[in-house]
């Protein structure tokens, strides 16, 4: 039993490190509810594994790869391929665990647009129209994130967050855009530290989860 138990896992990690297959944790269309796409409408990939391990973190489900199954990228794409709008969110978990090269050369041969959620602790793959790097302390992104970041989107749940945020945002490429978000189970503590924090440093815009006041996924 362990000896089989040894060659699935062995086939499940060739598999998904090859691009063709994901372990999938959810799909859905819905809004962008965070960040300079908010309210645009995309077709949401949500992916397993990450060892990132915030402890606000809204999605911990997400952490084990294993508990979801791994689904053919090609089927993803095919579901995609029938959706409205032709932007394509691909979060997790962490999605740079897996190499995305496949899915994304196949999204664009579509005509898809690709946006990427990241932590930034894994190396880069896929090529993306628009990166979203979020930072975490436990796990620093790698600098080839910072300066491949479209947007920074800081999560704010206590006071020594806001040095953290600048010490993002000397890293990465000065057209990138900066975002500071309240981590939702603190909003009503941090909150208004966040709007005068950007009052008095306007390089900064709030970012707010809209889609949680909104009740959509």
């Amino acid at each position: 039993m362990k000896e089989f138990k040894k060659k699935a896992n062995a086939t499940r990690t060739g598999a998904s490190s090859a691009g063709r297959l994901l372990p999938v944790m959810e799909e859905f269309y819905s809004l962008q509810g965070e960040g300079f796409h908010t309210g645009k409408p995309a077709y949401f990939l949500r992916v397993g594994g990450c060892d990132v391990g915030c402890f606000f973190c809204d999605v911990k489900e997400s952490w084990n790869a294993e508990s979801h199954p791994l689904i053919a990228v090609d089927e993803v794409i095919e579901r995609i391929s029938h959706c409205p709008s032709k932007a394509v969110v691909v979060t997790g978990g962490e999605p740079l665990r897996y190499n995305m090269d496949y899915f994304c050369m196949e999204v664009r041969r579509k005509g898809g647009k690709l946006f990427l959620e990241t932590s930034g602790s894994e190396p880069l793959s896929g090529l993306w129209d628009w990166i979203c790097l979020s930072p975490k302390k436990n796990v620093p992104p790698r600098p080839e994130l910072l300066q491949a970041a479209n947007e920074l989107k800081v999560i704010i749940y206590d006071d020594c967050d806001f040095l953290w945020a600048e010490q993002q945002a000397d890293k990465v490429h000065e057209r990138c855009l900066l975002y500071l978000q309240p981590e939702w189970s603190n909003a009503p503590k941090m909150l208004q530290k966040i709007v005068d924090y950007t009052l008095q440093h306007p390089q900064w815009t709030i970012s707010l989860q809209s889609h949680k006041y909104m009740k959509i996924p």
